[in-house]
């Protein structure tokens, strides 16, 4: 337990708030701080790394954009393969996709279909799980494919808005793993 806490601490302690951005009243957790030092950026890679071998996944799903930052070198550093979801339109050729609805609109993500497969578990990978949104229409993308969800995992949850709620039923028992809770 303490090297889990001693973990947190120094992923903590990297971590930048940014008051009023991108709007007044909102602070933004700035992770580029985290990013460019790299012992906590190796710590977080490792802790992840755990997760995706402790839930038996055989492929990372990274959400754009940072999603993508983290998930990479998650999924070499456990030996699997790497999928990002992008927004609707980035990737070429056939995609599977999935609309949700946002606090005001709506938007869309897409996989390619032919990268996950019947057998693959799948671990999501993200920053930051705020209301929930992405991730669960993320896991509806994975099942659609055919693959299997082996769980979610997340740099920090935010709490307070609510998305590990949003997010349960769509799991159906699958974990969902922050290293933070803000």
């Amino acid at each position: 337990m303490t090297e889990l806490t001693d973990v947190s601490t120094l992923l903590l302690s990297r971590i930048r708030d940014v008051v009023d951005y991108p709007e007044p009243g909102v602070t933004f957790k700035d992770i580029t701080p985290l990013l460019a030092d790299p012992v906590a950026f190796e710590a977080l890679t490792g802790a992840l790394a755990e997760i995706a071998v402790r839930t038996g996944a055989t492929k990372v799903v990274g959400l754009e954009a940072r999603g993508f930052i983290l998930g990479a070198p998650v999924a070499v550093r456990a030996g699997l393969g790497f999928i990002p979801v992008r927004k609707a339109g980035k990737l070429p050729g056939a995609t599977l996709s999935q609309t949700y609805d946002l606090e005001y609109g709506s938007a869309e993500i897409e996989v390619h279909a032919e990268d996950l497969d019947a057998g693959d578990r799948i671990l999501v990978v993200d920053d930051v799980l705020a209301t929930g949104g992405t991730a669960e229409a993320s896991l509806q993308l994975v099942r659609r494919a055919g693959a299997e969800v082996a769980g979610v995992a997340v740099l920090m949850e935010l709490g307070f808005l609510g998305g590990r709620g949003r997010l349960e039923p769509a799991l159906a028992g699958a974990p969902l793993e922050a290293l933070l809770q803000i």
